[in-house]
């Protein structure tokens, strides 16, 4: 699978650990200036940090190509992604660390073609990737009263806070009760205030309606990666989901996923599919710089 439903299931489905990195990076920075002794009470600290949160989300519009690097289908593949304000586009580079043969590059760039055509098909992925952002936010304003947080280990500038489930929560939503059932550790970069690395496992089996809409098994893993790829912006870099079961109320959120993001390149806001489409034609695997791409498709729309 190619196009904007790939691209939807190989990177949004992170979309609610992703969003418990920057939150959880934000109240480690504030703990470390305020120190454990802080009189100030963690509950309300965090919830001070998640509303600060959502209002940066809400006001971040910025864009991003980058190198996409996942297994669908059971195969390695490296694809290209530009992602626009009306949806995500993405053409393969190589498959199984092969370039793509002539057909291949041509059913790749028809696919393309006819979401430019017919943009309505990015719409219903990008209608799915906004409700899980959703569930994410509602995910973050529970954050304060769902778990428990402790110092770990200080290693140079990384700091390691641990977070455990809070036994007084009780999640009202299916979504809250995966959410709680997570415990692990984060690493921050104290210099930076970001998280550099988040890892966990589900501590019991979740079932959700008593197994009629799905379940997670006791053990499920994740692993989670992120970095600064421009002054001020951090983003995911590496995800992978171990976990048995399934979740059928999630539209894009998979339970056993593995890939890498990298190579960023901030895009123009007002970039169009059209504009992305080309942007992609001039990119290939032999790592041509996308700016260059990006630049020059630029000038030719003035």
């Amino acid at each position: 699978m190619h196009g904007s439903e790939a691209c939807s299931e190989s990177f949004y489905e992170a979309v609610i650990i992703v969003q418990l990195c920057i939150l959880l990076s934000r109240f480690a920075s504030a703990q470390s200036v305020g120190g454990q002794g802080s009189e100030v009470p963690a509950n309300e600290l965090v919830r001070h940090v998640v509303a600060n949160e959502l209002k940066a989300e809400q006001q971040d519009r910025s864009h991003w190509s980058f190198r996409l690097e996942h297994e669908p289908n059971g195969q390695n593949e490296v694809d290209q992604v530009v992602d626009t304000k009306d949806g995500d586009l993405q053409r393969p580079l190589l498959i199984n660390d092969r370039a793509l043969t002539a057909e291949q590059q041509q059913k790749s760039d028809k696919r393309i073609q006819q979401f430019v055509l017919k943009p309505a098909a990015l719409q219903k992925s990008l209608n799915e990737k906004n409700q899980d952002a959703a569930r994410s936010q509602r995910l973050l304003k529970m954050l304060p009263d769902a778990f428990h947080f402790t110092y770990g280990e200080h290693r140079g500038d990384l700091i390691q806070l641990k977070f455990s489930p809070n036994p007084s929560f009780h999640p009202s939503t299916h979504e809250a009760e995966v959410f709680h059932a997570m415990e692990g550790t984060v690493c921050v970069n104290g210099k930076q205030a970001r998280v550099e690395e988040i890892t966990g496992h589900l501590i019991h089996e979740v079932k959700f309606a008593g197994g009629l809409l799905g379940h997670l098994n006791k053990g499920g893993t994740f692993d989670v990666k992120q970095a600064e790829v421009a002054p001020g912006y951090w983003e995911l870099t590496f995800l992978k989901v171990q976990m048995k079961g399934k979740a059928l109320f999630f539209k894009t959120i998979g339970v056993e996923q593995n890939y890498s993001r990298s190579d960023f390149r901030q895009v123009p806001d007002d970039l169009t599919l059209a504009q992305a489409a080309d942007v992609l034609r001039h990119s290939n695997a032999a790592a041509r710089p996308i700016a260059t791409a990006v630049r020059e498709v630029g000038m030719r729309g003035r």
